[in-house]
């Protein structure tokens, strides 16, 4: 396996639940900054004897069969595209990405036979609260949605509370407000208030540490050797309905 982004924040979180797999192996790490550093040193587990690279052509000799992404909306559709230009399956789970990188990644998946993913939450728990809140929905004639991260999330809203969104609007039949807070101290926080004649219903997720996405992620490499086109989103692997 491949990260791109390995040096930031959920990149080195994924870095050590690779190294702690045992059913997978990093043959690459791929980031901005700690050029030619082990990575394994970087994100303070072992030396691994794999130096970090600054550039994607080059960890791709490893012929690594999937590429996980965190790194940038400008910059992850192209590496995305590389990735599947040389028989690789990337599963993406940097957001905001423009919808034109989407397409040609599509188009690519199609042009390969192979598997991409999109993934705008690896947390098993955000998926579920998802599919709860569109159930809740059918019930429901007013919605609206909070949503809290740290305060370097560049993009706002989240791409989980957009699909949430989306899911909720869907089964409501009405439109779904979102309000996005931005704040030192929180990681990535979300919450649905439902309201009704005399009662209000909550969903509400909170990933306290970027480790509650790792199960997730994990899952999602395994999953994306096995399927076909491009599964949008977690649960795309998670139910079959």
């Amino acid at each position: 396996m491949l990260i791109t982004g390995a040096t930031g924040r959920m990149g080195q979180e994924v870095v050590r639940a690779v190294l702690g797999a045992n059913d997978m192996e990093l043959v690459g790490a791929v980031a901005a900054d700690h050029h030619g550093q082990d990575i394994g040193e970087v994100v303070g587990v072992r030396p691994v004897g794999l130096p970090v690279l600054d550039e994607l052509t080059p960890a791709l000799a490893a012929q690594p069969e999937v590429l996980v992404d965190f790194t940038k909306p400008d910059v992850a559709g192209g590496l995305a595209q590389e990735a599947l230009r040389n028989g690789v399956r990337p599963v993406i789970g940097t957001t905001a990405l423009p919808q034109a990188d989407l397409d040609a990644i599509a188009e690519l998946v199609r042009e390969t036979g192979l598997s991409a993913a999109i993934i705008p939450n690896f947390s098993i728990g955000a998926v579920l609260m998802m599919k709860l809140a569109a159930e809740v929905g059918r019930f429901f004639d007013h919605a609206e949605i909070i949503e809290l991260h740290h305060d370097q999330k560049i993009d706002s809203p989240s791409g989980t509370a957009l699909r949430l969104q989306n899911r909720v609007e869907e089964s409501m039949g009405k439109e779904c407000p979102i309000h996005s807070v931005r704040l030192p101290g929180l990681v990535a926080h979300h919450e649905i208030m439902f309201g009704g004649l005399g009662e209000t219903l909550i969903i509400r997720h909170d990933s306290n540490s970027r480790s509650s996405f790792m199960p997730g992620v994990l899952h999602s490499v395994r999953a994306v050797r096995e399927s076909t086109g491009i599964t949008w989103g977690l649960e795309g692997f998670l139910f079959q309905d």
